[in-house]
């Protein structure tokens, strides 16, 4: 059986959706920067993905969250396996096609992330009084801005929930990479550039490691693994409708 041997090529030559998708979150990150530097303002507060009830949430965040990044090796990774997969999918694909991936799988990893979280929220509310969950949605955005939280591990984990924002294009970058697991499952992907192999167990093994982190939920792990599922559960049923189709 023949194998493909999957190799990134350079950055002189990509498709206009991957090169302004890299512009636009480049553009982004820059901003944060400026914001904070100059305006000591947080745009991840205003853009990225709040809890549904929190009084920080806004619809179009479901997008904008896609395009915020909380750190140089955040941004760098994510852009990375954009170039990386992208640049292959949208030639395949086209344009319209790829674009169209690539906002539903990152607007469905917001979707799950959000279900997830309500799931959890529901959890702790249940060990609170009436009283304790209103003070948290009443007051908690404020006491998280002050870089505080509350004494009470309940709450603290409450407020955390409901008023930390989710920001990164993880979510649309694990949907590129079940897709081009889907597409090319047997193409060799070089780990470090020195290691191979094939795409389809590279994702089953990320998949998997997801999964597990997702489920264990350490406290100490502030990665929205769910919603890097969520982007690959999509992809996973967006290219199924589009091979029916």
């Amino acid at each position: 059986m023949n194998y493909q041997q999957f190799r990134p090529t350079g950055f002189n030559i990509l498709p206009p959706v991957v090169k302004n998708l890299l512009i636009i979150n480049g553009l982004f990150f820059l901003g944060t920067i400026t914001f904070q530097n100059v305006f000591h303002t947080d745009l991840s507060k205003h853009l990225g993905l709040h809890y549904f009830e929190s009084e920080q949430f806004n619809p179009f965040q479901l997008v904008t969250y896609m395009f915020m990044h909380g750190g140089m090796s955040h941004i760098f990774f994510n852009m990375f396996a954009l170039w990386m997969f992208g640049k292959t999918l949208e030639e395949v694909w086209g344009p319209k096609r790829f674009l169209t991936y690539y906002m539903v799988t990152g607007i469905g990893a917001a979707l799950i992330q959000m279900l997830v979280t309500f799931i959890r929220i529901q959890s702790i509310e249940a060990a609170l009084s009436p009283d304790l969950i209103d003070i948290v949605y009443r007051e908690g955005s404020s006491v998280i801005q002050q870089g505080m939280n509350y004494s009470n591990d309940a709450m603290a984990k409450l407020n955390a929930m409901i008023n930390t924002p989710t920001v990164g294009a993880s979510g649309a970058v694990f949907g590129l990479l079940l897709a081009f697991g889907m597409l090319f499952p047997n193409a060799v992907i070089y780990l470090y550039f020195a290691i191979p192999i094939k795409a389809k167990w590279f994702v089953m093994i990320y998949g998997a490691i997801e999964l597990y982190s997702g489920v264990a939920n350490n406290p100490a792990d502030n990665v929205a693994h769910f919603a890097h599922l969520g982007g690959m559960i999509f992809g996973f049923f967006l290219i199924k409708y589009w091979k029916r189709n």
